[in-house]
């Protein structure tokens, strides 16, 4: 009988060992999650992301950690693949047992975490998945998912007012992205926006991701009456529209949203090609202001090359998610989703802002004039 209870023991002693190795987090660490496009089509805006989260990181264990905790971070490719950042927010959350999983990028990855993220009570943030329901549906507000930045309702009506008040144009020509959520959000803001203000939509053209000859479109398009062209679409397709079009002779601003944020716009469309176009932006490298620059001369430091807005964004999302950890009554997944419900004028290095009731940011939108390619113009709208 001793020696079956012996045994007994033993073996709960081995499964609670167990248990601690694979469950529990170290108690002098706290356990993130980071699930990002590493690799695959969207790959520049993971990994920008990803940089300005490392170096968000490495500064705040630097200084002490969260009350004397480290913060360790998992990190994970999702290959810009939404069933594989999926099945990433489940292992990061039912296996590495992290506290909140930051990521992905883009909006139709982000939302397919969301129901792992309600079911298991563990929060999602995003810095940059911009679809106006990400964070709230015809259901209500989606409980465990938040994000730092404007969705595209409000892209496509900055994009559009910026037209009629700042360029003071009236005739819009739209080519659109019609196979991604981003492209047709944008594309129907900035319409409904633009006919509003007096405007008129005088042809509205599409295509799908992957795409690489906009000829048919540009030539359809070409002899029509307008005076600028909005392009809601990513930086792979939209590169090669602005080259194929000023290759065609036309010359009027074009417009574009966040996803034009990469450096492969210039290596597609090249400089000549990047003169009178503006885009909706999160944040500027031009931003005078000390905190901005301080990132800016951190991140060069780090990676030796300018910071993107990506890059930005994915710096605040680790420092928002870690200001909500420090205010959180206990490292659980509830208690931390409470904490970044309470967030009141978040400082940022793209803005400054509180958390309103849908788990959305309130902040300015910055639109970014390129010359040659480079930033040269910044204006600040909207707040």
């Amino acid at each position: 009988m001793k020696k079956v209870l012996s045994l007994t023991l033993v073996l709960v002693l081995i499964s609670t060992l167990f248990a601690g190795c694979s469950g529990a987090a170290n108690s002098n660490e706290i356990r993130i999650g980071i699930n990002y496009e590493l690799t695959g089509k969207i790959a520049t805006y993971g990994q920008s992301s990803v940089e300005g989260i490392e170096l968000a990181l490495e500064q705040i264990n630097a200084a002490g950690g969260v009350n004397g905790k480290l913060i360790k971070a998992t990190k994970y490719d999702n290959k810009s693949d939404n069933a594989e950042a999926t099945t990433l927010t489940t292992k990061l959350i039912t296996k590495d047992k992290v506290i909140t999983v930051l990521g992905p990028a883009t909006s139709g990855a982000f939302k397919s975490t969301i129901p792992v993220a309600i079911k298991n009570k563990v929060p999602v943030i995003s810095g940059s998945a911009t679809a106006d329901d990400v964070t709230v549906d015809k259901n209500g507000v989606k409980e465990y998912a938040f994000r730092i930045c404007f969705n595209d309702s409000y892209q496509g009506t900055a994009m559009a007012n910026f037209a009629l008040n700042n360029l003071s144009k009236k005739k819009a020509v739209v080519i659109m992205d019609s196979s991604s959520d981003y492209g047709k959000g944008l594309a129907e803001n900035f319409v409904t926006t633009f006919i509003a203000g007096g405007g008129e939509v005088v042809a509205q053209e599409a295509y799908v991701a992957g795409d690489k000859d906009f000829n048919a479109i540009i030539t359809k398009i070409k002899d029509k009456d307008f005076d600028v062209i909005f392009i809601p679409g990513y930086y792979e397709e939209a590169g090669l529209i602005i080259k194929q079009a000023r290759t065609q002779g036309i010359d009027v601003p074009i417009l574009g949203a966040d996803g034009f944020d990469s450096p492969v716009l210039l290596e597609l469309a090249g400089p000549e090609a990047l003169n009178n176009v503006y885009y909706s932006n999160h944040y500027s490298s031009l931003d005078q202001d000390p905190k901005v620059v301080k990132f800016i001369q951190d991140f060069k430091a780090k990676y030796n090359k300018e910071p993107d807005a990506f890059a930005a964004l994915g710096y605040d999302l680790a420092m928002f998610a870690v200001d909500a950890i420090s205010r959180a009554k206990e490292l659980t997944g509830p208690a931390v989703k409470e904490a970044l419900e309470a967030t009141e004028n978040f400082e940022g290095i793209t803005g400054s802002f509180s958390v309103d009731e849908f788990h959305n940011p309130v902040k300015a939108i910055v639109v970014i004039g390129l010359e040659n390619g480079v930033p040269a113009t910044s204006i600040k709208a909207g707040q």
